[in-house]
């Protein structure tokens, strides 16, 4: 399932050239992907009672045009792989008003415990390798 995020960029992210410092990117992929996971009914902080934890292994990101204060930014992302025990989830933003393509993105997760080993959903959290497999989106290669 392919998920639509909108954000509006405040003035404190922007830079001295008026223009979205590229820091700022990575926070709003991660934004992004908790609003997908609450959306699907699995609120991070849900998996995280639940002892299940998904950090960051790997950032992506292919800059292609800026945003400033004010512009709204479309954010579409998909779960693109999924082993149970690994994700790699794929991202576009665009500027809403002109369309024009500001970035494009991967994240790749493990799927862990509280002390960060890794853990297989299918055997140890069924229900949740069971959501995340049924919002897969294979990539287009």
């Amino acid at each position: 399932m392919e998920f639509i995020y909108e954000r509006k960029i405040n003035y404190y992210e922007t830079d001295r050239m008026g223009v979205v410092h590229h820091s700022n990117y990575i926070r709003f992929l991660e934004e992004a992907r908790c609003a997908h996971l609450e959306a699907v009914g699995m609120p991070y902080a849900k998996l995280e009672e639940q002892g299940l934890m998904i950090p960051v292994l790997n950032v992506n990101c292919n800059y292609k045009y800026h945003v400033t204060f004010n512009d709204i930014l479309v954010i579409k992302l998909a779960i693109t792989e999924f082993s149970g025990v690994k994700m790699v989830v794929n991202y576009t933003l665009t500027n809403k008003e002109t369309g024009d393509l500001v970035m494009t993105a991967e994240t790749k997760h493990a799927m862990t415990d509280t002390n960060l080993k890794p853990v297989n959903t299918k055997k140890h959290f069924p229900e949740v390798y069971e959501k995340f497999s049924s919002v897969v989106v294979p990539k287009n290669n």
